[in-house]
């Protein structure tokens, strides 16, 4: 896409600020902001949602189209036009006589037909119900979508910030001990190979380093393309504040339900079973009659050679009736593909819904677990705290060499990464269930977004 088509679709209020900031010659501010903010801005400016409404108001135009062709059909046509005539006969001599005529002549019809009985076009009106449903439900499973996509960029970029300010401290941690292992080498208390341990566990840490900021960039890359602009600094996981807890209600099999009531996959899916239903109608449709209402008014003026300078009048009203007696076997055919297609979204529909069963399970489960996964961590930590006092502790004693407390400082960034990880992944867990559950796009960030803090 062009920069310039690019920047037209954007909202006015961007558009307008991007413009007062090119005046003034600044560069665009960046944004600080929380989940909230984040989802709001997404459901503005992500072109995704965006092409999903486009799309949504487009299905909608169906039903219109389709009750239209229930109304008057009315038409007018008028003609004019100029006749050059010449006519060769014989007089009564058996002469030849050739005669030259020029006249005008025009016409003016105004048609009105109006379906009285047509079974297809009943069958296309509940049809396009349908797919505006369908419509509907794609639309609303699309800004589902975008909830979970915000959610998960956003913690990508806190999780990346964990892991960058994990590396950084085990950097400095790894630096000291790299400095105290010199000493000791100095000072004769030491070895050589304390020294190179500290060394490699450094320069393996400035490898990660890198890796870390790379994750970061990219990360938040990914979250500017959703809310449509730079990014200054996120709320953060308030860790006093969270407390995770199991899902109300507590049985997997009452979240199952709550899904396939209020999930607008099945709805969508359920919209287009029923609208291949009436594809059979429609198709069925083809061996019944159709009865329309007619009703005509028409004026010629010169129409033929013999009624130069003449003009008529014609009002007619009648009824038309239509009769298919035999279309070469091909109504048949349709009727059969209709009733194929029709099986094939019922399968469709079943597949999604046992899909969808699994997948409120894993994030169910994923919630359960993830309380105990947390706790569990959290006791993690704190033993591995503990031993990195008692290592360092053991090393100025004589009775735990470098290598040993280089090993604490690492289980102790381990347990810290997989902590802060296991934290997110029960955030997405949470978000992702109540959205297979249909429940308030708002109200999911909003429980989410409390437990973030500048």
């Amino acid at each position: 896409m062009k920069n310039g088509t690019s920047f037209a679709r954007r909202p006015v209020s961007w558009r307008l600020a991007a413009a007062c900031v090119a005046l003034s010659g600044m560069a665009l501010p960046v944004w600080s902001l929380d989940l909230t903010q984040a989802y709001r801005a997404a459901s503005e400016n992500d072109a995704s949602i965006r092409a999903a409404r486009a799309a949504a108001e487009a299905g909608r135009e169906r039903l219109p189209q389709a009750v239209a062709q229930q109304r008057p059909n009315v038409s007018l046509n008028a003609a004019r036009n100029h006749n050059d005539l010449t006519s060769r006969t014989q007089n009564l001599l058996g002469q030849p006589v050739t005669n030259q005529n020029q006249y005008y002549s025009g016409s003016q019809t105004l048609s009105v037909r109006q379906p009285l009985y047509r079974p297809y076009l009943s069958a296309l009106v509940r049809q396009a119900q349908a797919q505006v449903e369908d419509a509907d439900a794609t639309l609303e499973r699309d800004e589902h979508a975008l909830v979970t996509r915000v959610a998960e960029a956003y913690f990508d970029v806190l999780l990346a910030g964990d892991q960058q300010a994990l590396v950084a401290a085990q950097k400095k941690n790894y630096a000291v001990q790299l400095d105290a292992a010199r000493k000791g080498f100095m000072a004769g208390s030491g070895t050589r190979t304390d020294v190179d341990e500290a060394q490699a566990r450094l320069d393996l840490t400035l490898a990660q380093e890198l890796e870390t900021q790379q994750n970061v960039e990219f990360t938040r890359r990914r979250l500017e393309v959703l809310v449509g602009g730079p990014l200054d600094t996120l709320a953060v996981l308030d860790v006093a504040r969270f407390v995770p807890n199991a899902p109300v209600p507590a049985s997997v099999d009452a979240w199952i339900e709550r899904a396939e009531q209020a999930s607008p996959e099945l709805a969508s899916l359920r919209a287009q079973m029923e609208a291949t239903r009436l594809e059979i109608e429609k198709a069925q449709a083809g061996h019944k009659p159709t009865l329309d209402l007619v009703a005509q008014w028409s004026r010629t003026n010169s129409d033929s050679v013999t009624s130069v300078n003449s003009r008529y009048d014609n009002k007619t009203i009648g009824l038309q009736l239509s009769v298919p007696l035999y279309a070469g076997g091909g109504v048949s055919s349709s009727i059969r593909q209709a009733v194929a297609a029709h099986e094939r979204a019922r399968e469709v529909l079943e597949a999604a819904r046992r899909d969808l069963g699994v997948r409120v399970h894993r994030e169910f489960r994923g919630i359960t677990e993830g309380v105990l996964r947390i706790a569990a961590l959290e006791q993690a930590v704190r033993s591995a705290e503990q031993a990195v006092t008692s290592n360092r502790q053991s090393f100025r004693a004589g009775m735990r060499t470098t290598l040993d407390v280089l090993n604490a400082e690492q289980q102790k960034t381990v347990a810290l990464r997989d902590l802060a990880q296991a934290r997110y992944v029960y955030l997405l867990s949470r978000l992702r269930l109540q959205s297979l559950a249909g429940e308030g796009r708002e109200d999911i960030v909003a429980e989410i977004n409390a437990w973030l803090a500048p």
